[in-house]
């Protein structure tokens, strides 16, 4: 049996070393950086979020550390893409992962092209005959689409015959076209081009991107031409050498899917492969920073919604016990990420 609570026998919370949590007192808030501190003494979404922001900050301040951004969901038609130039063109992050869809979104954007409210007055019917397709509330237009297919073929165009292709190297080569078109332009793929910040796409072909290069190459075949070659396994090797290249990482991700996963996986394949092939693996480089935006959570058992301590288990991440520091926000990122990036902006102008 548990023992009856005697009141003279009470503690304060302050002998135990427990921290006080504080009112949010926004008469003494003047900015996003002093939000974020306020919210980091207060308790439930808003604890996590400002826990988010702090380490953030560390693994921005830490020169050692190279930061991977993940990305999925369609967060350039939600109209966040200056939010990821932001962290490109103040080197917060060094290289990021995405999904296909994410990037060929950005690329309409940064090619001029615009995106349109949706009301839920209108006809999803008449939206597809009229040529838009709905991203939830935004809308996109088939033509933006069609002419981000004119642009992809005429980069691959130029591509010498004999290269193989992976995402990075086109990502690299769309950024590049997108400097040459648009000299005072800002985008993902061309703030990434000039910071020389490398773009993976490992789940290329889910994404409209990805399609119109498969029917570049069915007009190749028609034409008499070899079908060009895309190996994703060269985009595996290219992060693998960045990877191999930082003395700590830290990874920020924005929802989960294919990029959060693939992203992480790079401490378990260098392991594997050391093993396998033979190899002495002196040290595991695993993520020793994380920021999570999501709102999936543990008990779904996806891997969206895994925790970071259950990637430790993996070998992905470094233990908290050991040093580890992490910080999982389960919110809409459309909310969460610019008050996160706007705060540490507010701390670090730039890394």
């Amino acid at each position: 049996m548990t023992g009856v609570r005697k009141q003279d026998a009470y503690h304060d919370g302050h002998q135990d070393g427990f921290e006080p949590v504080r009112p949010v007192d926004l008469a003494e808030i003047n900015s996003f950086d002093q939000l974020l501190r306020a919210y980091r003494d207060a308790s439930f979404g808003a604890r996590r979020l400002g826990e988010a922001a702090d380490v953030f900050e560390e693994m921005v301040r830490n020169p050692n550390c190279g930061v991977v951004l993940t990305l999925s969901g369609a967060m350039t038609v939600a109209k966040m893409s200056l939010v990821v130039c932001e962290m490109i063109e103040r080197n917060y992050i060094q290289a990021i992962v995405s999904t296909g869809a994410l990037m060929t979104h950005g690329l309409v954007e940064a090619d001029g092209h615009s995106h349109f409210k949706y009301k839920p007055i209108m006809n999803d019917k008449e939206l597809y005959e009229k040529g838009y397709d709905r991203v939830y509330d935004t809308l996109e237009l088939e033509s933006n689409l069609d002419d981000v297919e004119l642009f992809i073929r005429k980069i691959l165009e130029n591509f010498p015959e004999d290269e193989t292709v992976c995402s990075q190297r086109l990502c690299h080569e769309i950024g590049k076209k997108l400097g040459e078109s648009y000299p005072d332009g800002r985008g993902i793929l061309l703030s990434a081009y000039r910071h020389n910040v490398p773009i993976f796409i490992p789940a290329f072909s889910d994404s409209e991107m990805g399609l119109d290069f498969c029917v570049h190459n069915l007009v190749r075949e028609k034409e008499g031409k070899a079908a060009r070659r895309f190996d994703p396994f060269a985009d595996l090797l290219g992060y693998e050498k960045w990877a191999r290249a930082q003395k700590e990482m830290g990874i920020f991700t924005i929802g989960g899917g294919v990029p959060r996963n693939w992203a992480q996986q790079i401490s378990p394949y260098i392991e594997v492969s050391s093993h396998r092939l033979g190899k002495d693996l002196e040290n595991l480089l695993r993520f020793r920073y994380g920021v999570r935006i999501c709102p999936d959570s543990e008990h779904l058992g996806g891997l969206s919604g895994c925790t970071y301590s259950e990637g430790a288990s993996w070998g992905k991440f470094i233990p908290v016990e050991d040093g580890g520091r992490y910080a999982e926000v389960l919110a809409d990122a459309t909310i969460a990420w610019p008050l996160i990036t706007k705060a540490v902006m507010e701390r670090v102008p730039n890394k």
